[in-house]
């Protein structure tokens, strides 16, 4: 398996398409748009990096989602705002006890997922903004260990959260119910397949076939692992600017892969030779 770049879209400038300042997420939708949330602004892209339309959200966002119905999710500094198809607002979940910082959003059935990095855990909500338990959060640590200051997740088909533990360096699985079901990953800087430096992986998601693609930094790099934790290739780091950091990434209907730079403000897309496995 090879993965190799295929594109390049967005990037620091002040075009419409283009961001000024920060792009810190991404998120994809049934139908491969793709969401990206920087500048305190929502823009979503067509697969071939075209700019469909744009709207502002009250708050920086760090994180989108977007849910079966179309309903978008952004995840901010003690919230999430909640924006139909076309980018009118229709609510904002506001939990000041649950909701610090919120960096990854997910979804099974009824269920919402948040990711609260202030906190260092998972909240589990259901689709009226009811919680209903945390993730993650009853153990030793008291929560993930999150130097990067970003907590990252995926959910895949049966419902299993995914989720990057980076100073322990490793990926872990659990019920929504918040039982841990295992883990794979070690510290090491000699073979590929390990996480090196204080704290990686920082950023994940899930291919429609399992496979597990994380993003690393110092030197960022993009990895791939397979459902039980078989390590498969990677790309980078020379691809991304070196100073990258909790580089987001989402894959669509395809099997293309998009990662944020986060220094430059572009999108990375990449496919793997010979298509989708």
């Amino acid at each position: 398996m090879q993965y190799r770049q295929v594109s390049v879209f967005a990037g620091k400038g002040t075009g419409a398409d283009r961001f000024a300042e920060t792009l810190y997420g991404i998120g994809i939708d049934a139908a491969d748009l793709i969401y990206a949330v920087g500048d305190s602004e929502v823009k979503v892209f067509d697969t071939q990096g075209r700019l469909q339309q744009r709207w502002a959200t009250e708050k920086p966002g760090y994180c989108v989602s977007i849910s079966a119905d179309r309903t978008v999710y952004v995840g901010e500094i003690g919230q999430v705002e909640l924006f139909d198809a076309g980018g009118r607002r229709k609510t904002a979940w506001t939990d000041p006890e649950r909701l610090g910082f919120v960096t990854s959003i997910g979804f099974f059935g009824d269920n919402v997922f948040i990711a609260d990095a202030k906190d260092r855990c998972i909240r589990r909500y259901n689709k009226s903004g009811e919680w209903i338990n945390n993730i993650g959060k009853d153990n030793r640590t008291k929560g993930f260990l999150i130097p990067n200051g970003y907590l990252d997740f995926a959910v895949d088909k049966e419902g299993v959260l995914h989720v990057a533990n980076p100073a322990k360096h490793r990926i872990e699985r659990y019920t929504m119910n918040d039982e841990l079901l295992g883990y794979f990953g070690r510290f090491g800087t000699r073979q590929p397949e390990d996480f090196p430096g204080c704290c990686n992986p920082t950023n994940l998601t899930l291919t429609r076939q399992g496979d597990v693609v994380v993003t690393e930094k110092a030197a960022p790099r993009l990895k791939f692992y397979d459902r039980s934790g078989k390590f498969l290739t990677f790309v980078g780091p020379e691809l991304f600017d070196p100073n990258c950091k909790n580089m987001d990434i989402a894959v669509d209907s395809q099997g293309r892969v998009y990662v944020l730079d986060t220094i430059r403000l572009n999108i990375h897309v990449f496919a793997c030779e010979g298509g989708a496995d």
